[in-house]
């Protein structure tokens, strides 16, 4: 990794890390959580020897990149700012995007706010349905039932301190391995006392092929650094987003070509309806321009570095078409 360039850039009043390297258009790469820029170590290294500029930042809050206290700094609206202000300072009008996970979520606020600067959308695990165009008022408990399994679990996550408490009791080693092996189908249990088995019951006592000790140590330290408040923030704000989307409800995505990438066992993929949702229509109706859904076979949900190699080719395949 150590051809890869790091550096900080000015974004919309934070500083951010960002990791890059090769030459040519802009493949722009958004992490979900708990990871950072480092989740996408095989994509940047695969595309930049295809002839793409490769760049990863660490999200707001993430990793090295600036952490701003008030819990309100993390709205979509802000995290879109801080996207738009990257790719100006990359001095390009357009980016291909590829994201993951709550990465995910900030790619399709991005494709419906600001579509004049994706060129193309490479979206993997989380479909457009979950988080957009709902009332949250009414639809987060239902939204977390689906993705996360009970109203106990849900609590702890949108108050302040709760969830980070429970980390604490587990360990960040602990909790990473947990979360990163998991191949627990369908949305996790998180039982009071016991977020520890929540993602995954069997938690292996050694790594899967694709996640190495060093891997792992490295996550650790990013969060030992930075702590899991900011990230669980992106959480907390999802009545305010919905609040400050209004504009937008049932609009759905129009202008930008998307693939869509997921694994088979993937926690969001086999929640309750999600497959039906993929599969049968609905999707496609809220993302008319979704081109192509690619379902990996024996794959979970952090596809881009458990499938490296296949979503890099996918990736590749799919944005060499609106390459100039």
């Amino acid at each position: 990794m150590e051809s890869i360039e790091h550096r900080r850039v000015e974004v919309n009043g934070i500083k951010m890390h960002v990791a890059e390297k090769g030459e040519g258009p802009v493949v722009l790469f958004l992490h979900g959580f708990p990871e950072v820029w480092y989740s996408w170590r095989h994509q940047i290294l695969g595309l930049s020897c295809l002839g793409y500029r490769a760049v990863a930042p660490d999200l707001r809050g993430y990793g090295e990149t600036e952490a701003p206290s008030p819990l309100t700094s993390y709205t979509c609206f802000h995290l879109v700012g801080d996207i738009i202000a990257l790719i100006d300072s990359l001095r390009v009008h357009q980016v291909f995007l590829v994201a993951h996970d709550w990465g995910a979520i900030i790619g399709w606020y991005l494709c419906l706010f600001r579509p004049d600067r994706i060129k193309a959308y490479v979206c993997l695990s989380v479909p457009f349905r979950p988080f957009l165009a709902r009332n949250p008022l009414h639809n987060t408990l239902d939204i977390f039932r689906t993705l996360y399994g009970v109203d106990y679990y849900i609590c702890r996550f949108q108050e302040p301190g709760m969830m980070e408490s429970e980390f604490a009791r587990v360990g960040v080693e602990s909790l990473m391995k947990n979360i990163l092996t998991t191949r627990h189908t369908g949305p996790p249990i998180f039982p009071k006392g016991e977020y520890g088995t929540g993602f995954n019951p069997n938690t292996p006592h050694t790594l899967p092929s694709w996640l190495t000790q060093q891997d792992l140590h490295y996550y650790v330290a990013q969060f030992n650094n930075t702590g899991f408040t900011p990230a669980l923030n992106y959480y907390r704000n999802l009545n305010l987003n919905w609040e400050l989307t209004a504009p937008w409800t049932g609009v759905g995505i129009v202008n930008v070509p998307v693939k869509f990438i997921t694994g088979e066992v993937d926690l969001v993929y086999t929640a309750p309806g999600m497959k039906e949702y993929i599969h049968n229509g609905g999707f496609k109706k809220d993302v008319p321009t979704l081109e192509e859904v690619v379902v990996q076979e024996g794959v979970a949900h952090f596809n881009n570095q458990e499938a490296a190699e296949d979503v890099t080719n996918h990736i590749y395949n799919f944005i060499k078409k609106f390459s100039d």
